[in-house]
């Protein structure tokens, strides 16, 4: 039996290039051995290569080892990270509505509502998206800085105990909480945004997972921490409590303690995720009802002041 090379050795004659008739050369494509010219000469890392081949190889690539890659590095990016961007980048955007001159305090009111802020009114006139928006949005850069040193300092550390699934799952939700929240206690006519619901879900969070533990060395010393922390909000809100939106960050607190406790409820992984859907629904029936009494309120308000 006759064997046939994969690759047909290279002439040694001189032969026109197959993409430039016109054009003479003695040099090949090392992978498909075709005369090309120094026009369509690819450095390969032996000799050269034909255009036509290196896009094979990429397209092989991408379909292959490169599309694992990618999804490798997807995997491996952190919720926390992604979200800390998306406040850093919403915050560009109110820099370039309000000019620079709102770095300090913030855009005026009137844009900040224009930008997603919650504003009950327009919620119980059925803009609810508010109730998300407003979890990005902050006045003035130290309200974003505040947030977001303390969601990069625990939102990591939670992230790696929970993993990115429920890890944003408890950010979202105590956001909502936290924004029905104060939707449903606030005063009618105060706007309201930033991420400190969310983060006080975070911190939840971090308290819930490290009660289970707190026996071990490692979980009463993080419990320690988490008290401390938590003091000091307490005062913080008390003393700032006319600035602050205290309501909004007990709601967040407390959905963070609860999908905690579910998202890290020991047994077997059908039980976690029992204990996991019970929390999610708990939390969003909660959001839901909070939102539906509170705009039923506003209305009765409204028909009564006309």
């Amino acid at each position: 039996m006759d064997e046939q090379p994969l690759v047909p050795p290279p002439p040694s004659a001189i032969e026109p290039c197959y993409r430039h008739p016109d054009v003479q050369t003695g040099v090949h494509c090392t992978r498909c051995g075709r005369p090309i010219c120094t026009e369509c000469m690819i450095a390969a890392p032996v000799g050269h290569q034909c255009p036509t081949c290196v896009a094979e190889a990429r397209q092989e690539f991408r379909r292959g080892p490169g599309r694992r890659i990618a999804v490798a590095n997807a995997k491996g990016v952190s919720v926390t990270n992604v979200i800390l961007v998306t406040l850093i980048a919403v915050f560009g955007l109110e820099l370039v509505r309000g000019g620079l001159e709102s770095i300090v305090g913030g855009p005026s009111l009137r844009e900040m509502v224009d930008m997603g802020a919650m504003f009950p009114p327009f919620v119980a006139e059925g803009e609810s998206w508010r109730l998300f928006t407003a979890m990005f949005l902050h006045f003035g850069v130290i309200h974003l800085a505040v947030n977001a040193y303390s969601l990069y300092i625990l939102g990591n550390v939670l992230e790696r105990e929970l993993g990115r699934p429920k890890f944003a799952a408890l950010y979202l939700l105590s956001g909502l909480v936290a924004s029905a929240t104060s939707y449903a206690f606030s005063d009618v006519v105060v706007v309201s945004a930033g991420a400190s619901g969310a983060i006080f879900g975070i911190f939840g969070g971090v308290f819930a997972v490290n009660y289970r533990r707190r026996h071990t060395p490692q979980g009463a010393m993080a419990m320690r921490s988490m008290v401390q922390i938590i003091v000091l909000n307490v005062f913080i809100n008390v003393v700032l409590s006319s600035y602050l939106d205290w309501r909004a960050h007990v709601g967040g607190a407390i959905a963070g303690i609860v999908l905690g406790f579910a998202f890290a409820y020991p047994g077997r992984d059908e039980t976690n995720r029992v204990a996991t859907a019970v929390g999610i629904v708990a939390v969003c029936a909660v959001i839901v009802v909070t939102v539906m009494v509170r705009t039923d309120q506003i209305r009765q308000i409204a028909q009564f002041m006309q």
